[in-house]
């Protein structure tokens, strides 16, 4: 709509109709143009969010150890020993360390 009125308003000032066959191109180019960009950047954006959500951060690394911790003691005061909810795999590196 604003390209079209611009479009109008530059023929108007040259003492021009509005050609259709010059605003047409000019158009389609410029959309096509911007939808490139929008892709480019929402592809961009979602390549980085799925290299942020694989690799983690941090931040996230340490809140899942928090919440681990909470999630233990509320077992631990109702009498039951998180031990036996880790993994066997777990339990056989400890094993093997404890034997080493």
């Amino acid at each position: 709509m604003f390209q079209l009125i611009e479009q109008r308003n530059d023929a108007a000032q040259h003492g021009e109709a509005l050609g259709w066959a010059e605003f047409l191109p000019a158009f389609l180019a410029s959309t096509f143009d911007n939808w490139q960009s929008e892709f480019l950047q929402l592809v961009w954006q979602a390549a980085g969010l799925a290299l942020f959500c694989f690799w983690g951060s941090s931040q996230s690394r340490e809140g899942d150890a928090r919440l681990e911790a909470k999630v233990d003691r509320l077992l631990r005061n109702q009498g039951v020993d998180p031990a036996q909810f880790e993994y066997q795999e777990q339990r056989q590196a400890e094993h093997q360390e404890h034997q080493a």
